[in-house]
């Protein structure tokens, strides 16, 4: 229960912060700025995974519960309660953002800025460079100790150049608290679907440098 209750709360954290940055940059008229929304979203990724990661491993995202998996690290009878604490969390982080700031319609949802297949893709690639970037540092001794930030500089990184076409978000939960809270779905089959098939797809890729 304390690796569940550890999802959920780093998932709320990272939605608080990272969404709220969105809503309060959008309050403040641009004071926070593209740049230091990215950042806010690597820094609060950064900072949970060294909280949580020795105790629920801090996926805080059903796509990387997902990943792990589909490269035989993880539980698949852990899959399914991982996944609804950190939507529990997502949607908690979305509805406090709300009652803070009822007047935002969005709440930091993400929605494609060009075409739905655009998008789509592009989330499937930066789920994919993510997912591998977990994998490929977390499982090796000798840097495993680093992965709380590259995994926080992989989120920056990505968040800072594709943010303004698909979001970036390369998370369901991350996508779906808001658009629930929000009480708009549209698109949102891209960020659930997109990032899981990134997750799988880097979890092969995996295997096969594991295998090298």
């Amino acid at each position: 229960m304390k690796r569940y209750v550890a999802e959920a709360l780093g998932t709320y954290l990272l939605l608080f912060c990272g969404t709220g940055a969105i809503v309060i940059n959008d309050f403040s008229e641009g004071a926070i700025t593209h740049q230091g929304i990215a950042i806010a979203f690597g820094l609060v990724v950064m900072i949970v995974v060294y909280c949580f990661g020795s105790l629920s491993g801090s996926h805080i995202n059903p796509a990387v519960t997902v990943g792990f998996a589909a490269a035989g690290l993880f539980k698949g009878r852990e899959v399914v309660p991982y996944i609804m604490a950190q939507l529990v969390g997502a949607v908690l982080a979305s509805g406090t953002l709300k009652l803070l700031f009822s007047s935002h319609t969005s709440l930091g949802m993400t929605l494609p800025q060009g075409s739905v297949m655009q998008s789509f893709i592009l989330e499937i690639i930066l789920t994919y460079i993510l997912m591998l970037v977990i994998l490929m540092v977390s499982q090796q001794k000798a840097i495993s100790h680093y992965t709380a930030p590259v995994v926080g500089a992989a989120v920056l990184l990505e968040a800072l150049f594709a943010g303004p076409i698909s979001g970036a978000s390369m998370n369901p939960a991350r996508s779906l608290g808001p658009a629930v809270v929000a009480g708009n779905l549209d698109h949102l089959w891209i960020y659930i679907v997109a990032p899981m098939i990134g997750a799988v797809l880097a979890s092969w890729s995996w295997w096969y440098f594991k295998e090298e």
